[in-house]
C-alpha cells in the first residue's frame, strides 16, 4: 500500500475528507445537471483532434489540460501522464472532484483522442479553445454524451 501512495495511485484522503463537513446527509447537494427540463449526472466531450500540434510533449500535454480542466470550472485532483518514449505518444489523465480528462496522442499522425466528463455546474465546453490555443488542430470531431440521463 505505501509503494502505491510513493506513485500517487492510491490516496488515504477521499474528496469528502477535505470538503465541508458541516453539511449534513439530509442536507446533502445534489450534483446532477437539470437543463433544458432533462436531468443527468454530467456531460461527456469525446474529441478528435486532427493534424495537431505538440502531441509528444507530456509536460506541455499536463499544462494545457490543466488549463482546459480550470476552464471547465473543475478542481483538479491529480494527473498522471505517460510518455511512450522519444517520437511516440502520451497517455494521461487529470482526476477531477467532478470527473476526468484524458488523452491519448499519436504524434506520429498528428492525431489526439481525448474526453472531458464534468458534472455540477462545470461547462466542458470551456475547455475548447484551450485545447486549439495548445495543440493548434486542423480539424476537431466532437461528440457530446450526457451520462446519468434520468428525463
Amino acid at each position: 500500500m505505501d509503494a502505491l501512495l510513493q506513485l500517487g495511485m492510491v490516496s488515504e484522503l477521499l474528496p469528502s475528507e477535505a470538503q465541508n463537513t458541516e453539511t449534513s446527509a439530509s442536507e446533502a447537494k445534489d450534483y446532477f445537471v437539470s437543463r433544458d427540463g432533462v436531468k443527468f449526472a454530467g456531460t461527456h466531450l469525446i474529441i478528435d483532434l486532427w493534424d495537431a500540434t505538440n502531441l509528444g510533449d507530456p509536460e506541455h500535454i499536463d499544462q494545457v489540460l490543466r488549463e482546459a480542466a480550470i476552464a471547465t470550472g473543475a478542481t483538479i485532483l491529480h494527473g498522471h501522464f505517460h510518455h511512450f518514449g522519444p517520437g511516440s505518444g502520451v497517455s494521461g489523465v487529470l482526476v477531477l472532484a467532478e470527473s476526468h480528462v484524458s488523452i491519448h496522442t499519436w504524434p506520429e499522425r498528428d492525431y489526439a483522442a481525448l474526453d472531458i466528463f464534468v458534472c455540477g455546474a462545470c461547462n466542458p465546453y470551456l475547455a475548447i479553445p484551450v485545447l486549439k490555443k495548445g495543440f493548434q488542430p486542423g480539424n476537431i470531431q466532437l461528440s457530446e454524451h450526457k451520462r446519468g440521463l434520468i428525463g
